[in-house]
């Protein structure tokens, strides 16, 4: 498997995290960590999945969804938010700003890169 996978993280324990476990399943990551970082790296880079923090310096994650759909080469692109914010109306607005999936963190080190695969095409 050599996905290639943007992460959008400004937490480095987070991204160190993620990364270990993405790179230990043989993904390629790349790595932004405020939102208009992510939003150049993912017009040039093209990846095969977002993850996508919400809390984010500058734009929001929420904003930062809604501007990588507005790009037609990443219209299709998985955007996956990973994000601490798990009150009742989160998921929905963040699927309604473009997300195609949420994942809660803390992560589960044992089933995110299940989770994550379940978004990519087989």
């Amino acid at each position: 498997m050599n996905n290639k996978v943007l992460v959008i993280e400004d937490n480095e324990q987070n991204l160190y995290l993620v990364r270990f476990l993405l790179e230990k399943h043989g993904f390629i990551v790349h790595e932004a960590r405020d939102g208009m970082e992510g939003i150049a790296l993912a017009s040039n880079l093209l990846p095969d999945l977002i993850l996508l923090d919400i809390q984010l310096p500058m734009l929001d994650g929420y904003a930062v969804a809604a501007q990588l759909r507005l790009d037609p080469a990443l219209r299709n692109t998985p955007i996956i938010a990973v994000t601490s914010y798990a009150m009742m109306g989160d998921r929905e607005k963040v699927l309604a700003a473009g997300a195609t999936g949420y994942i809660e963190k803390p992560i589960d080190p044992v089933t995110f890169v299940n989770q994550i695969c379940e978004f990519l095409p087989q």
